[in-house]
């Protein structure tokens, strides 16, 4: 199931980049607040996913316009497997643990109120349309290693080859991260370029930092993920961090279905 279309394929929509205005630098210190405070004064549906998703333009007197994509809660298709109504909380928990890592490069993301309700509102990457997993060939392997990481450690159960997307400037950005958090071992990816390879050294500590922050009840991280995933969420993100770092190897494909169906 795909979740949650990918940007590439939201511009691909149009046939290329995606109209309107250039999205907001990613950068920007100020770029999450502009996406909590900004007008939405345009809203397009994004076909070909499982859950409304649309293409807005934002309006901020300060910053002008930018793109950015919106999920509502309203919006999110019933499954078996993750509690309804809590895909848009994982998006924002994905990003919150990326940002505390310091990698991979998710855009910025908030939850606000949309024309339909609370969901959660991305920031648009300007990217390639035409680029993704598939097409990378033996480039960007540092920026897979860090996604692969991130993707065992959050359980992310969705990485399809169009959630990863390459901007102007050759950076790579992954998006889509709805369905991670389960308790249960739900990883499925087409990102096994580094399996039963060691995790480098860096990936490491920084796994090891996240550990410290979680485990002090008056960080500000442990607080935030408290409110969007259940207890047992939590706990289960604590032991793959363990887990991880215990092994020190990316993991191996397990006997769960472990790629997505589509794989881009």
């Amino acid at each position: 199931m795909d979740a949650h279309p990918s940007q590439s394929q939201n511009a691909g929509a149009s046939g290329g980049r995606a109209p309107g205005p250039r999205a907001w630098d990613p950068n920007c210190p100020d770029v999450l607040r502009w996406l909590e405070q900004a007008e939405i004064v345009a809203t397009r549906p994004i076909p070909r996913g499982s859950n409304a998703t649309f293409l807005v333009r934002l309006a901020c007197p300060e910053a002008g316009e930018s793109l950015a994509v919106y999920k509502p809660r309203r919006g999110e298709a019933p499954l078996w497997d993750f509690p309804s109504g809590t895909l848009y909380r994982r998006e924002l928990g994905a990003y919150l643990v990326s940002q505390a890592l310091g990698w991979p490069a998710v855009p910025p993301t908030v939850i606000r109120n949309g024309p339909y309700g609370v969901g959660t509102v991305q920031l648009y990457i300007d990217h390639q349309p035409e680029t993704h997993y598939f097409t990378f060939g033996g480039a960007h392997l540092p920026d897979l290693q860090r996604i692969a990481a991130f993707d065992a450690l959050t359980n992310n159960a969705d990485r399809k080859g169009g959630h990863c997307l390459e901007d102007a400037a050759g950076r790579v950005w992954c998006i889509d991260h709805g369905l991670t958090f389960h308790t249960d071992y739900k990883l499925r990816t087409v990102v096994w370029d580094f399996h039963g390879q060691p995790i480098p050294d860096d990936l490491l500590d920084a796994l090891q930092a996240l550990r410290e922050r979680l485990d002090q009840p008056d960080d500000p991280l442990v607080h935030a993920l408290g409110e969007l995933l259940a207890p047992a969420e939590v706990h289960a993100l604590l032991r793959r961090s363990d887990a991880l770092r215990e092994a020190g190897t990316f993991p191996e494909p397990g006997p769960y279905r472990n790629t997505p169906w589509p794989m881009v």
